[in-house]
C-alpha cells in the first residue's frame, strides 16, 4: 500500500484523497464477497482429503486385490483418471454440471473455467470462493469413473479405459450430477436426498460397472485359476486412506465448518465402523474366518452406505444403515455374484451400487427433520420412501443405457479388451512395458 501517497495528497485536497482513497487495492478489496475463512479453510482441507480417496487410497485399495501380474496397471487407471478428470472437469465438466441450464444438464457459462475469478462464488457455496468449490466437486467426479474399474479390472485396455471414461464422465456423471445437485435439476427439484453422493457416485459408479464386467465378459480362466490378491496390506493401508479421506467426502458436504459438518462426520464413522464389524461376523459365521479382505470391504461399504444419509440421519439411523450395508453386501459380493454368474472383478457392483442402493433408501427410512430439513418414514413422511426409490430408479436406468452404449461404440472402434495372451502375460507388461520386481 502506498500510504505515504494517500496522506500526500489528502492533505493538500480533502475530496481528492478520498477519490483516491476509493480506487485503491484496500477499497476494492472491500467490494469482493464476505467469504468465510473457516468454511474455506475447513473445504480446502476436505478437497484434499477427498482427492486422497482416488490417489494413493483407492489406487492401492484396488492395487493389492489384483494379481500381481496387473498391479501397476490397476493402480496406474486410478491415477491416469485422476489427471484426465480434472482436465475434463476444467473444460466442460463442471460447467455441465454446476451451472444453470435445464432440468437434466447444466449450461456452458463455466466453459474452460471463463469467468471464473478470486471473488467468484457459486451460489451453491456462497461463503467459500467458487474456485475452492469447483475443485471439491471436481475431487467428486474423479473417484467415481476411478471406482467402476474395480469391476473390470484386468482386462480391459488402457487406451479404452481413457476413452470410457472421458464419454462417461461428461455423458453420464455430469447429467446425474446436475439432476441431484445443480441448480434446476429435475431429481433435487423432486425432494430426492442425496448428501453426498449415494446416486450421483456410488450407484452412478456401481451400474457402469456391471454392464461394463457384463459386457467385456469374464476374465481369462475365472472358473479354474487362482485369483488371489497379490498383497492385502496395500488393500489395507487403501481402505484406511479410504476411511480417513471419506471425512472430507461427506463433512466436507456441509460446503462449512458446521453443526451439520460434525453431525455427518460422526454418522460417518458409526457407520463405517458397524458395518466392517457386521460384514466380518457374517463372513465368519458363513465362512468359518474373519478375514482383512472382509473387514476392509465392510468399511468401504458402510462408507458408501452412508454417504447419502450422513447429513440426514442422525446417530441410530447411522447404526442401523451401517448393520445392513455390512451384511447385504456381503452376501451380494460372494453369493449374488455367484449365483448370477457375472466377473465383477473387485466387487465394485456387490459394494458400490448394492451399498449405495442400502443407503439412499434407508436415508428416507432414518431422515431427521431437525437434523437436515427432511423428515423420514420413522417421523411420518412415509413419500419420502418413494421419492427415494425414484431417485435411485432414474440413475440405474439411464447410467445403466448410456453405459452400455459408450462400451459398445467403443468396443466396435478401438476394441474394449486386451488380446488373451496378453491378459494371461499381465497389464502390467503388455499395456505399459514394467512390471513389479522382488
Amino acid at each position: 500500500m502506498q500510504k505515504g501517497a494517500i496522506h500526500k495528497i489528502s492533505v493538500g485536497a480533502p475530496w481528492v484523497g478520498a477519490l483516491a482513497l476509493l480506487a485503491s487495492p484496500l477499497a476494492q478489496a472491500d467490494t469482493t464477497p464476505p467469504f468465510n475463512s473457516g468454511d474455506t479453510a475447513w473445504m480446502l482441507s476436505s478437497t484434499a482429503l477427498v482427492l486422497l480417496m482416488t490417489v494413493p487410497g483407492l489406487a492401492l485399495f484396488y492395487a493389492g486385490m489384483v494379481r500381481k501380474k496387473n498391479v501397476l496397471a490397476t493402480a496406474a487407471q486410478s491415477f491416469a483418471i485422476t489427471a484426465l478428470i480434472s482436465v475434463l472437469w476444467m473444460i466442460m465438466g463442471y460447467s455441465l454440471t454446476f451451472t444453470s441450464g435445464n432440468a437434466f444438464m447444466g449450461g456452458l457459462s463455466r466453459l474452460f473455467l471463463n469467468g471464473m475469478g478470486l471473488d467468484s462464488a457459486n451460489a451453491l457455496a456462497p461463503t467459500i470462493p467458487e474456485s475452492v468449490y469447483m475443485t471439491f466437486q471436481m475431487t467428486f467426479a474423479i473417484i467415481t469413473p476411478a471406482l467402476i474399474v474395480g469391476a473390470f479390472a484386468e482386462r480391459m485396455k488402457f487406451s479404452a479405459l481413457l476413452w470410457f471414461t472421458g464419454l462417461w464422465s461428461l455423458l453420464v456423471y455430469a447429467p446425474i450430477a446436475h439432476m441431484v445437485w445443480g441448480p434446476g435439476g429435475w431429481l433435487a427439484a423432486d425432494g430426492v436426498l442425496d448428501y453426498a453422493g449415494g446416486t450421483v457416485v456410488h450407484i452412478n459408479a456401481g451400474i457402469a460397472g456391471l454392464v461394463a464386467a457384463l459386457v467385456m465378459g469374464k476374465r481369462v480362466g475365472y472358473k479354474h485359476d487362482a485369483m488371489h490378491p497379490n498383497n492385502l496390506m496395500y488393500t489395507l493401508i487403501g481402505a484406511s486412506l479410504l476411511w480417513v479421506g471419506w471425512f472430507g467426502f461427506n463433512a466436507g458436504s456441509a460446503v462449512a465448518a458446521s453443526d451439520r459438518a460434525g453431525m455427518a462426520m460422526a454418522t460417518t464413522q458409526i457407520a463405517t465402523a458397524v458395518a466392517a464389524l457386521s460384514w466380518m461376523f457374517a463372513e465368519w459365521l458363513a465362512r468359518g474366518k474373519p478375514t482383512v479382505l472382509g473387514m476392509t470391504s465392510g468399511a468401504v461399504a458402510g462408507l458408501v452406505a452412508i454417504t447419502p444419509a450422513s447429513g440426514f440421519v442422525g446417530p441410530m439411523g447411522a447404526l442401523w444403515i451401517g448393520i445392513a450395508a455390512g451384511v447385504i453386501c456381503f452376501w451380494a459380493s460372494i453369493y449374488l455374484k455367484n449365483w448370477m454368474g457375472y466377473d465383477d472383478s473387485l466387487d465394485a457392483f456387490g459394494v458400490h451400487a448394492v451399498g449405495g442402493i442400502i443407503g439412499a433408501l434407508l436415508t428416507g427410512v432414518f431422515a431427521v427433520q431437525a437434523i437436515g430439513g427432511t423428515a423420514g418414514v420413522l417421523e411420518g413422511n412415509t413419500g419420502q420412501l418413494l421419492i427415494q426409490a425414484t431417485g435411485v430408479g432414474v440413475t440405474i436406468v439411464y447410467d445403466a443405457i448410456v453405459s452400455f452404449i459408450i462400451l459398445k461404440a467403443i468396443d466396435w472402434t478401438l476394441g474394449l479388451r486386451v488380446k488373451e495372451e496378453q491378459e494371461r502375460e499381465g497389464l502390467d507388461v503388455t499395456q505399459h512395458g514394467e512390471q513389479v520386481y522382488e
